[in-house]
This record gives C-alpha cells, sequence and structure tokens, in this order.
C-alpha cells in the first residue's frame, strides 16, 4: 500500500477504538439466546456470578448481576446444559467479548433430570435413603413444626386437614419454597426446629412437614438441593416430605422418613381420625365389658356346680353334731360318778380322823418346819455371800474393761450427727456436726478441712483428713 493511502485512514486511539467495537456488538446483538453447557462458574462476594458457555468449539464469557442472580430458580452447576438470554457487549479492559445474562434456564427436563439422577445416585451411595435409618412415625404427636410458606394454600390445606382429623398444635417456620435461596432457607427451618430444647420459649415438635404445592420441575428444584436432602436426612425429629403432587418426586422424599403425595396427605399420615378412635375405644369398652359379664356368669355356673357337688351342710355336719351331743352326755355323767365317788372317800377319810390325831399331826408339822427352817437360813446366808463376791468381782472386771476409765486418762470420743463413731479420720463425714465425749462430759463440735476450710466432698481420692472444731 502507498504511503500516502494509508496517510488517508482514520487514526484511533485505544479506547477509542474499543468503544467502537462495544458499540457494534451492542448493537447488532442486543438481544440473544445462547444454548451451551456450563463450564467455569464463579460467585464473587458481590453477588455476580461469572461464568462460561460452552461447546465443542468455542468458549462464551458471561457475566449475571447481583439482581438477576438472587432471582435464579436453579442454581447453576459446571457441567449444566443451558439456554442463556441477555445481550452481547465488551469488556474494553481485558479486550474481550462477552454476554451479560439476563435468564439463566435449564435446556430442557432432560439436562436436569440427568443432574437429578448424578445425585440420586450420590446420596443413595451415602446410605441417606436406607430404610434402616429412617424413625418411626409418633402415633399422636403434641406438636407439628411445618417447613412452608405462610401465605400459601399449602398451609391452609395441613390446618384445616389437622381440624377435621385430631386438632393438634402446629408450629410454622416461614421459608421460601422456590427461586434463589430457598433451598437454604429449608434447610435452616429444618436444622432449626431441631436446634429447640426443652426450656425454649418454642416447644420442640415431635413430628415436622416439609410441604410445598405442585409445580414444574425447576419450580421444585430447591427440594432437589444437596443442602435439602443432607438437612432432612440429619433431623432427629421424625419428618415427612409433602412436595408437590403424586406424581412429583424429589430428593427430599427419599432421604424422609416418610413421602406423602400432597400436603393434605402428610396431615393425615400425621395425626388419626379423632371420632374413629373414639369409636373404636367404645367398641373396646363394649368388648371388655362384654368379656368380664361373660366371665363372671361362667364363674357363678361354676361355683353352683361345685355347691351342688357339696352336698347340704347340715347332711355333713349333722353326724358330727349328734356324735358331739353323745359325747358330752357321757362326759356330765362321768363328771357326776367321779364329783359323788370323791365325796364319798372324803367323808370316810374324815370320819377316822380325831381331835387328837389332829392335834398331834399338827404339833409334829410345826416342829418339821421350824427344824427345816433353821437349816434353811443358814444355807441362803452363804448363797447370798457367794452371790455377792461374784457379783463384785465381775463389777470390778467390767470397770477395769470400760471405756469411761479410757476417758479418764485423757482420750475422748468423737460422734458425728447421727451418733456414729468415729474411729478414723478418712471415716469423718464431709461436713457437718459432730460431739466429743470426755470423762466429765460431752461438748458439740463441727467437721472442718485440716487447713481450717469447710470440706467440700468432691472427690474421695483428693480428701483431706478432717479435724472437728469445738463450739464455744
Amino acid at each position: 500500500m502507498k504511503r500516502e493511502s494509508i496517510g488517508n485512514i482514520h487514526e484511533y486511539t485505544v479506547s477509542e477504538l474499543s468503544g467502537a467495537v462495544k458499540k457494534t456488538i451492542e448493537e447488532n446483538f442486543g438481544l440473544v439466546r445462547v444454548r451451551g453447557e456450563l463450564g467455569r462458574v464463579t460467585r464473587a462476594a458481590s453477588g455476580h456470578v461469572y461464568l462460561d458457555l460452552k461447546d465443542e468449539k468455542a468458549v462464551l464469557s458471561s457475566v449475571m448481576w447481583k439482581g438477576m442472580a438472587a432471582r435464579l430458580s436453579i442454581n447453576p452447576e459446571q457441567g449444566m446444559e443451558v439456554v442463556a438470554t441477555g445481550r452481547m457487549s465488551s469488556f474494553p479492559g481485558q479486550s474481550r467479548y462477552q454476554l451479560i445474562i439476563d435468564s439463566l434456564e435449564p435446556a430442557g427436563v432432560g439436562a436436569l433430570m440427568a443432574l437429578f439422577e448424578e445425585r440420586k445416585k450420590k446420596l443413595a451411595a451415602e446410605g441417606l435413603f436406607a430404610p434402616e435409618r429412617k424413625q418411626p412415625i409418633p402415633f399422636l404427636p403434641d406438636v407439628i413444626g411445618v417447613v412452608t410458606s405462610p401465605s400459601g394454600a399449602v398451609i391452609r390445606d395441613i390446618l384445616h386437614r389437622l381440624r377435621e382429623r385430631f386438632p393438634r398444635r402446629v408450629i410454622v417456620w416461614p421459608t421460601l419454597v422456590q427461586g434463589r435461596g430457598a433451598e437454604k432457607s429449608i434447610a435452616a427451618a429444618i436444622d432449626g426446629f431441631n436446634a429447640l430444647g426443652d426450656g425454649d420459649d418454642v416447644p420442640r415438635p415431635d413430628i415436622l412437614i416439609v410441604a410445598r404445592g405442585g409445580g414444574s420441575l425447576e419450580d421444585l428444584w430447591c427440594f432437589n438441593e444437596e443442602v435439602v436432602a443432607r438437612a432432612a436426612a440429619a433431623s432427629r425429629i421424625p419428618l415427612i416430605s409433602a412436595v408437590g403432587h403424586e406424581t412429583d418426586t424429589t430428593l427430599i422424599d427419599y432421604v424422609a422418613d416418610r413421602r406423602a403425595p400432597t400436603p393434605t396427605a402428610a396431615a393425615e399420615f400425621a395425626v388419626p381420625v379423632r371420632s374413629e378412635l373414639m369409636s373404636e375405644l367404645r367398641n373396646k369398652e363394649r368388648r371388655m365389658s362384654g368379656a368380664a359379664i361373660g366371665l363372671m356368669d361362667a364363674r357363678r355356673n361354676a361355683l353352683k356346680s361345685a355347691e351342688r357337688g357339696l352336698g347340704r351342710p347340715e347332711d355333713i355336719l349333722g353326724a358330727a353334731q349328734q356324735l358331739l351331743d353323745r359325747r358330752g352326755d357321757q362326759l356330765r355323767a362321768a363328771l357326776q360318778g367321779r364329783a359323788g365317788a370323791a365325796r364319798n372317800t372324803l367323808s370316810e377319810k374324815a370320819g377316822r380322823l380325831s381331835p387328837h390325831i389332829l392335834t398331834s399331826l399338827a404339833t409334829t408339822g410345826r416342829r418339821n418346819a421350824a427344824s427345816l427352817a433353821d437349816r434353811l437360813r443358814p444355807a441362803a446366808i452363804r448363797a447370798l455371800h457367794q452371790r455377792k463376791d461374784k457379783t463384785e468381782a465381775l463389777a470390778r472386771l467390767l470397770e477395769s474393761f470400760s471405756f469411761q476409765n479410757v476417758l479418764e486418762r485423757g482420750f475422748a470420743l468423737v460422734r458425728d450427727d447421727g451418733d456414729r463413731l468415729v474411729r478414723r479420720a478418712k471415716d469423718a463425714p464431709a461436713a457437718g456436726a459432730g460431739t466429743i465425749q470426755f470423762a466429765d462430759g460431752t461438748t458439740a463440735v463441727e467437721f472442718i478441712e485440716s487447713d481450717g476450710k469447710p470440706k467440700t466432698g468432691k472427690k474421695k481420692s483428693s480428701r483431706k483428713p478432717s479435724q472437728p472444731r469445738l463450739f464455744d
């Protein structure tokens, strides 16, 4: 090219050329839809999301500003096939063009289902779906916790169904159930219910229901996030999942202790029907009363049969009564005969006794009694002296062994507040009052540590010998 022709070309500054390129790109690609696979996905601290769209031949740098990123219904991840809608622009600072994304959606249900199956296999391999880790649902909970949106029809359906079946106390933890950040809100609600204790103002539920109405796969996608599935699996409170309609299935359904096809069905699983319980109770009461009456009738009939087998009491006791009467008559006659014979013998003996014989017998008896008394008196005196000597010897021996003599020599007896002897320092009580008995009396004491501090009694191994302290 000739030099003079080159001199006719407009000369741009770098900024001018970059601005012209930026304007050209934005004018020609003001609204585009791009289908591709997500490569690098970076979330900046500012809230902006930087990502790459790629296919087998090219890579397109893209950015989603904070406001748009907060409204995403899915969580963009590497490998996900998506359709991005936005406008092309350039970034002069690095001399590159980029797509500014206004909306991002999965490239068809197939892409989301592939991601769903991948996560499902991962969690299943960790054992989160195992039947043995599922908790039983309580028969009649006192408190029911519900994780859902407080303004939707779901909570109204649950409350209505509970009132119909068996009214219970319901605590609602309001959460997002769709869109960006919904998965974190749901997981935080499950963890929050589990963190409640007995002393908190809000009672800890006996069962949890995580519920949402129907929607598309994208609308329900927050319940397929790992953070929600892991929070449900870690819940110590039995959990029922009720997400979408009967045909909808999410990851939380697999890790929950029980899956309900609808939120209304979850309320039915949570409580029994009160009227049916009352009817069953009345039925069992009637059956129990009938069984008791039947048992009493059977026992009464058995007793009557046994009574007939025993016979009449007068038939059994009549012969014995006759024998008793006969023996009584014989005894009465025998006693009268013996009494008569004794009277006859006494009269015969009395006739043989004369006043002279009686006087002689009386005199002889007095002489024998006086002689016996003279011999008995010295023997009794000797026996008393012997017993006295023996008693005094035992008293002296007992006194020699008496603890009172030991006390006279300067010793003392230590007792605790239960009047039990304290023989060794290790047997002293941890704290409290006691007594010390000296030879001339008893005084009250208080048990303390040897260093003068009150005993704590914390550990036996570190216990120091105690010392009693006299009260003034």
